[in-house]
């Protein structure tokens, strides 16, 4: 059975950091897409980031949406089967569920639908 924990969420101030962590289990996803999508209160579901195996297979691509790029970071780690999630810079406009998610189609990977696997979530509130 598959399973993706995510850990590291909680609140912070505004212009605080946040370090999200998703351990992923019951398979490896080393060649496999994963994402970070969000969902705050009365919004859809929107991406946030996503890291790729490249076509030659020697080293990873990243994808970000346009509202944190330059303040996010994801990275694997696929000695631990885990994804992380650095967030820095963090506005009241980033407070959401941030959800971890896998295996996207590579050409519909900035649409949440196109994840099959979910995990359950975790809290990320930022005051002001």
């Amino acid at each position: 059975q598959v399973q993706l924990v995510e850990s590291g969420g909680g609140l912070v101030q505004a212009g605080g950091s946040l370090r999200l962590s998703c351990a992923a289990s019951g398979r490896t996803f080393s060649s496999s897409i994963m994402g970070w999508l969000r969902q705050a209160p009365g919004k859809e579901r929107e991406f946030v980031a996503a890291i790729s195996l490249s076509g030659s297979r020697t080293y990873y691509r990243t994808y970000y949406a346009d509202f944190v790029k330059g303040r996010f970071t994801i990275s694997r780690d696929n000695a631990k089967n885990t994804q992380y999630l650095q967030m820095n810079s963090l506005n009241p406009e980033d407070t959401a569920v941030y959800y971890c998610a896998a295996g996207p189609r590579p050409d519909s990977l900035y649409s949440a639908n196109s994840y099959n696997y979910w995990g359950q979530g975790t809290q990320v509130t930022v005051s002001s």
